[in-house]
């Protein structure tokens, strides 16, 4: 243990620092993210910024060029009017005045020249003459007299501006004669280098330009330039004033620094314009090439930012938004780290819970079985030995101490059913059967087990039908039983006066609606001390108030008007059912009872529980016969619901999906229904009902025997028909009776005189026939009332067989002889007279009581208390017709047994296939098989499961019931299973 325990310690530490490096490495990369992001982010705007400062600049340095291009123009335009007006008139129509005036009144066109100067070209030999002429000598820059040389270019015309260069020769400077000498070679204006201006003291450039007394070809040769050429027209760019004048025309100046370089001696580069930059200063710089019309000299434009660009916001932002999504990723991820590890912890010890639930289901299963075996047993012992005491001659005190015995063991057994019920509903065990029925049957059955509690307590009990549910249908007969008995039960045990009543109809066209909701609003009352008045008279069965009021006679009254329309449908072409297989049906159970408290109603399905501790004192009951049957609706698709108000009732409705009987309707209801007499078919009867509620259920009963129905509310109109009738009391042949029905309440001395006369005067000679008067009453005290007048009384909860019986009691026509149904004594009698049956049982006394009930229907018994002595007994041949083998037994139990059995029965079957000899001298038989039921106490499903799974054809559990052993034998004789 103490090893287990340092290694799961070890896997531990391991786990948390793997984790712990997990999460050094994911906040290490995140920090990787934001740095990567971050630089990457400032590198794209250093590069917005380099693409903004390449513009920039190349549209400055364009601009210049444009403009310094305009200028350039202008002095060749100039140099043209000089060649002209000096050189081609005679005599010449320009001087200096001419040239000043013009030159000051278009300085406009050149803003970028400070001046513009003529110098003339003058050869050696001409420089005397040219001096007398113009009346001043040519001096050099210096303002010296010019030395002698070859040639000349004293300036002749000058602007006002630069008026002191006049007289000044252009060729005694070294650069200027340069620029001269290449600009009449190259017919092309040339720039000096950059130098400072006189008068501005900016830095510039002078501009020369040839003059050529006669227009040159463009292809003329360098001879011939110099040659034509005859002077040289010039003039000083201010290139400072030119870019500052351009930089303030353009946004964003504040942000560049501008310089202009003459780059013709690349090693030395020339400013012509910005500022010096200081040592050190580094910032994005972008180099743009000027082009200034001079091949000889080269220049460039250089832009920088005056600052450095700024570190964008987003560089921040961004980087540090992912940087929080990437933590809170890595959280997330980490939380649901944990929560999968938590979650595959608590999915191991879900596992083991439900390894432990599995087998506590298991042991529950096991526990109920033994449990069921253990008390149903005996039980299966006390009921029988009851049972076959009453077959024997008692007196009057020994039969009731008998019955009451009787009574007590039946009320255990179902206590004990429902437990079962609820344990297998809750295992998920508990299956419907899919048999034809007959409802109303069904129905008659359950208001059977309640007629003599519901005359004791003076209510009225009654069940009604609607016509277009069907007669026969397809579900399970035994667990509708139990729905309805419940119900009716619990409304039998909490009503002192007043009614229950059943109804069903369909679904898709009754207005019962199943939506109920157990609340203060929807019942209506919050008062539980609500007193309902006593003289107030409502519309329903009793006339007392009912909890829903949607249960009230004029709905009642539309579902039979409507009924009484889709009876006659076929001849107005309308189907009488629809064409659907599922029939869904709306049963209510209403009641005038005590209601159930509003506190109490969220727990009335809830198990083993009641409206409070006193109901069970007052009332008794366990408080699962709901819970069951909310449990039994669920399975059979439908729903449960209820309407309950304290002090005036509770209606409980439910909804059930069966289907229709797929056979034929005459043969299934034959098989499932009671036998109804139909020799009223054809009768009238007038029924005096002053309630119609109750009237309707009269009728459906009646109706039921092919009885037409004429109801009335009171005696006096019943008189008033009765005489209307006079003559016609028959339908003409004298064969069908005539009947006049009258409610008790509706019965008094008044109506007693009223009606003794009427059939008086028909006794003296108006008809032949007398109507019978028979009186239909809720109890035995109300018998009392009987008088001449009535012939009979009809005690209710009415049910059609026994309405029958009365009739034909009243009418003489005598007891049809007695039809039990199939599954009574009288069936069982037929399947088993005569048979050879074998008991296997380890209980004598459970061995006692079937042997008994198998004998009391004329069967030949033979008992034994081992599945061992049961395989002696059945060796083949025997004479066995079926067996009855307890499942729990010692040594070898039933099953065991009949696996046994089974496998004796396939060798033999085999040997005879095989060409063997009969084992039985004579016998006709080819193949054994002989009926085993299982007999035992333990009713789950899994019991029944391994019955079927060892070979066994049945099932009949402990104690013995009639329909139970009927189906169970019916099903094995009349397949013909025997060997």
């Amino acid at each position: 243990m103490g090893s287990r325990e340092v290694t799961g310690g070890g896997l531990w530490r391991r786990w948390w620092l793997n984790r712990t490096a997990i999460v050094v490495v994911w906040v290490a990369t995140s920090m990787a993210i934001w740095v990567g992001l971050h630089w990457y982010i400032r590198r794209l705007s250093m590069r917005k910024a380099e693409e903004g400062l390449v513009s920039m600049c190349e549209e400055r340095a364009r601009m210049l060029q444009d403009q310094f291009a305009v200028s350039v123009n202008h002095v060749h335009a100039l140099a043209i009017l000089v060649s002209t007006f000096h050189y081609q008139k005679d005599p010449p129509s320009l001087d200096q005045e001419t040239f000043a005036d013009y030159t000051a009144r278009t300085s406009f066109e050149r803003p970028l020249l400070s001046g513009v100067a003529y110098a003339q070209r003058v050869f050696h030999s001409e420089r005397e003459l040219f001096e007398s002429q113009q009346g001043w000598t040519i001096r050099t820059m210096k303002k010296e007299p010019s030395p002698v040389q070859d040639e000349y270019a004293p300036v002749i015309y000058s602007q006002e501006t630069i008026s002191y260069i006049g007289a000044l020769d252009m060729m005694s400077g070294e650069e200027d004669r340069e620029n001269i000498l290449r600009a009449r070679a190259t017919g092309k204006a040339v720039l000096t280098s950059p130098f400072r201006l006189l008068g501005s003291n900016h830095l510039g450039v002078v501009l020369t330009f040839p003059v050529y007394r006669s227009d040159l070809s463009a292809d003329a040769t360098v001879e011939q330039r110099v040659e034509a050429t005859a002077g040289y027209l010039g003039g000083a760019f201010d290139v400072e004033s030119l870019v500052e004048n351009l930089l303030r025309q353009l946004a964003g100046n504040q942000d560049l620094m501008v310089n202009v370089y003459d780059i013709t001696n690349a090693s030395k580069p020339l400013v012509m314009y910005g500022p010096q930059l200081p040592d050190g200063f580094v910032s994005l710089s972008h180099i743009s090439m000027l082009d200034f019309g001079d091949p000889f000299r080269k220049h460039h434009m250089v832009c920088r930012y005056s600052k450095r660009p700024p570190v964008p916001l987003s560089a921040m932002t961004t980087p540090s938004g992912v940087f929080v999504i990437c933590m809170l990723a890595g959280y997330i991820l980490y939380a649901a780290w944990n929560r999968y590890d938590n979650v595959k912890e608590d999915c191991r010890k879900m596992e083991e819970l439900k390894k432990q639930a599995e087998a506590a289901d298991v042991a529950k299963s096991q526990f109920l079985a033994t449990v069921s075996h253990e008390i149903r047993t005996p039980m299966n012992g006390v009921l029988g030995m009851l049972d076959m005491l009453l077959d024997t001659d008692l007196n009057s005190t020994q039969k009731d101490y008998a019955q009451t015995a009787q009574v007590c063991g039946k009320a255990l057994i179902s206590l004990i059913n429902e437990v079962l019920d609820r344990a297998k509903i809750e295992a998920g065990k508990l299956e419907l059967e899919s048999v034809a029925f007959d409802l109303r049957s069904v129905l008659d059955d359950v208001i059977s087990l309640f007629s003599a509690k519901s005359r004791e307590k003076g209510i009225e009990l009654a069940v009604y039908v609607s016509d277009r549910v069907p007669e026969v249908l397809l579900g399970d007969p035994g667990r509708f039983r139990q729905i309805i008995t419940n119900l009716v039960g619990n409304s039998i045990k909490f009503t002192e006066r007043g009614h229950i009543f059943v109804q069903v109809h369909l679904a898709d066209h009754s207005n019962l609606v199943t939506d109920a909701k157990v609340d203060a609003g929807l019942n209506g009352h919050r008062d539980e001390a609500r007193v309902v008045s006593i003289g107030t008279k409502y519309n329903t069965l009793s006339g007392l108030e009912a909890a829903d009021s949607r249960n009230n006679w004029e709905n009642f009254k539309l579902l039979l008007s409507y009924e009484s329309t889709m009876l006659h449908a076929p001849e107005n072409g309308m189907p009488y059912e629809n064409s659907s297989d599922v029939v869904t049906l709306v049963v209510s159970v209403e009641d005038t009872g005590i209601g159930i408290p509003l506190l109490a109603q969220d727990r009335v399905f809830t198990p083993f529980m009641q409206a409070d501790s006193s109901t069970s004192r007052n009332y008794g009951g366990t408080g699962i016969g709901l819970s069951i049957s909310k449990c039994l609706v669920e399975l059979m698709g439908g729903q449960i619901n209820f309407v309950s108000r304290p002090h005036v009732g509770s209606t409980f409705t439910f909804t059930a999906v069966l289907k229709r009987a797929t056979s034929s309707g005459t043969d299934a209801r034959r098989d499932v229904s009671d036998n109804l007499p139909t020799c009223f078919k054809g009768a009238k009867a007038i029924l005096v009902d002053r309630r119609p509620v109750r009237a309707a259920v009269t009728k459906y009963h009646l109706q039921r025997l092919g009885i037409t129905v004429e109801p009335v509310s009171t005696v006096d109109l019943a008189v008033h028909a009765l005489s209307v009738c006079n003559g016609s009391s028959t339908s003409g042949d004298g064969k069908h009776p005539f009947l006049f029905l009258i409610e008790n309440d509706s019965w008094g001395s008044k109506e007693d005189v009223c009606l003794q006369e009427q059939l008086l005067e028909r006794r003296n000679g108006y008809t032949a026939d007398v109507p019978k008067v028979i009186l239909l009453a809720n109890s035995d005290a109300e018998k009392t009332k009987l008088s001449f007048s009535v012939d009979t009384v009809i005690m209710k909860p009415l049910r059609s067989s026994t309405v029958a019986a009365c009739l034909q009691h009243a009418l003489g026509m005598g007891l049809r002889p007695s039809k039990e149904k199939p599954n009574g004594p009288a069936g069982l009698h037929d399947l088993l007279v005569g048979k050879n049956i074998l008991v296997v049982d380890d209980n004598k006394v459970n061995l006692r009581v079937a042997a008994g009930t198998l004998k009391k229907y004329g069967a030949k018994v033979e008992c034994t208390e081992s599945g061992k002595d049961a395989l002696v007994i059945l060796q083949m041949p025997h004479k066995f017709d079926a067996c009855f083998m307890d499942v729990q037994m010692p040594e070898m139990d039933g099953f065991e047994a009949t696996r046994q059995i089974r496998l004796m029965e396939s060798k033999v079957n085999e040997q005879t296939k095989n060409g063997g000899t009969a084992s039985e001298e004579g016998s006709t038989n080819t193949q054994w098989h002989l009926p085993i039921l299982a007999m035992t106490a333990d009713v789950i499903q899994a019991t029944y499961e391994e019955c079927m799974k060892c070979g066994m054809d049945g099932y009949v559990s402990k104690p013995f019931e009639e329909k139970q052993l009927h189906q169970a034998v019916a099903k094995v004789f009349l397949q013909g299973s025997s060997h």
